[in-house]
């Protein structure tokens, strides 16, 4: 164990979690509200635009906010390793909180996809910062507990956006999506308190002592990135998990745009409020998230990190197959929403827990973000992919299953990758 890596809980911890938690909120903040909003925005800055035209308009937003987000998180993770953590999270939430302003005022969709992709640059770089962060704060026996509580963070982001978009949209009108936006600027709060109160990793300093540099320009040798692929291990586990977080990142974003539209023609068909149980779906969805984020902590630290993986990657096809036969109700559709939460974006807490955890402190946020953040590569093309699929196998039920069964591709990556439960960071 380094000395850097400390065996008790206190003040140092908790301010790391909080901060960290609080970026990857209003990530998900940020994330969701495009999801949530965006059919209304395409409607006002397309004119009168088809259903279908609809669903691609905000499947290309998507996909320009994803493949931002693996290019500026890439990058993002590579300087975190060269400049420091605390540094990087407060350049990530300061970056995405003047865009997102941006956003709210944009005239056209062009701008407003162009917004996506440069806010999702700034939102990218946010999560392995931030997890490095944690990783590198807590002891070993809390740091899987620690990292699901952090990503759960994500889940509360999606819940307030659906909550505030409930209460919103009546009130404002059409231009309510603008205010959501506007929402998003309030992490900037968060920088101060960062700033003054929010240490840099023991762990990191250590790393940058070692290499003869100092805080302030971390290496001059190699980058995060040439060390990575100059490590035979590290490449080979970056592969096998870029794999896994692939079709985490691409079953999530090939699905959750379906969920509002579906849940909301089945109300419509009783009588009730398209908007209304739209967003709830959200919440739903959302409420079932934060219950595999922070449980999944709690079962690694229990079963071990594969087991743990294995049991949420069949859970996530168990849950497409259930709703494939759910019968069309408003309450079982709504029960297979909080379980598809659960498994296919409540599994996302695998990778704050294991990345981290596979790879040496000089490559830890390089090799987590590359991970993370090419998987978006990757998956960017699904949003619009998803509005095809939606018309060749059958529409939502058939759609959700097929990508789900995705997940028979992450469990054979899982396969070539090691156990690392009761282990030390490595140095």
């Amino acid at each position: 164990m380094s000395d850097g890596q400390v065996q008790a809980i206190g003040t140092v911890q908790r301010r790391a979690l909080f901060s960290s938690f609080i970026g990857w909120m209003f990530d998900g903040f940020e994330t969701s509200t495009l999801i949530l909003v965006g059919g209304v925005a395409a409607m006002l800055l397309l004119g009168n635009p088809t259903p279908d035209e609809i669903r691609m308009a905000v499947g290309i937003a998507i996909g320009a906010t994803l493949m931002g987000w693996a290019i500026g998180g890439t990058i993002g993770s590579i300087l975190a390793d060269h400049i420091g953590r605390k540094k990087m999270l407060m350049i990530s939430i300061a970056g995405y909180c003047a865009l997102t302003a941006l956003t709210a005022f944009s005239p056209s969709w062009t701008v407003l996809i162009v917004l996506r992709f440069l806010t999702g640059m700034f939102l990218g770089s946010e999560w392995s910062t931030g997890t490095a962060l944690v990783a590198e704060t807590w002891p070993d026996k809390s740091r899987a507990k620690a990292l699901g509580v952090m990503q759960s963070g994500y889940g509360f982001g999606f819940f307030l956006a659906a909550g505030l978009w409930l209460w919103l949209q009546p009130l404002w009108g059409p231009e309510a999506w603008r205010v959501m936006f506007v929402i998003g600027v309030l992490p900037a709060l968060v920088l101060m308190y960062i700033r003054r109160e929010v240490p840099e990793s023991k762990l990191w300093l250590e790393a940058v002592k070692q290499s003869g540099s100092n805080d302030r320009t971390a290496a001059k040798g190699k980058s995060g990135l040439a060390n990575l692929f100059s490590d035979r291990e590290a490449l080979g586990n970056a592969f096998a998990t870029l794999v896994m977080a692939a079709v985490t990142v691409s079953v999530f974003y090939g699905t959750s745009a379906l969920i509002g539209p579906y849940i909301g023609s089945i109300a419509a068909k009783q009588g009730l409020t398209v908007s209304t149980w739209a967003s709830m779906s959200a919440l739903i969805y959302n409420g079932g998230s934060i219950v595999g984020y922070v449980s999944g902590g709690f079962i690694a630290e229990r079963i071990g990190r594969k087991p743990y993986m294995l049991l949420m990657f069949m859970g996530a096809i168990c849950s497409g197959v259930m709703q494939a036969y759910t019968p069309e109700t408003l309450t079982w559709s709504l029960v297979s929403v909080f379980i598809l939460g659960v498994f296919t974006l409540g599994t996302f807490s695998w990778m704050p827990i294991y990345l981290p955890e596979l790879f040496k402190t000089r490559v830890r946020s390089t090799a987590s973000g590359v991970v993370f953040n090419l998987a978006r590569i990757v998956s960017f093309p699904l949003p619009i992919l998803t509005a095809f699929l939606f018309s060749t196998v059958g529409g939502y039920h058939m759609t959700v299953l097929s990508m789900t069964l995705l997940y028979f591709v992450a469990i054979l990556a899982l396969w070539f990758l090691p156990e690392t439960r009761g282990k030390p960071l490595p140095n």
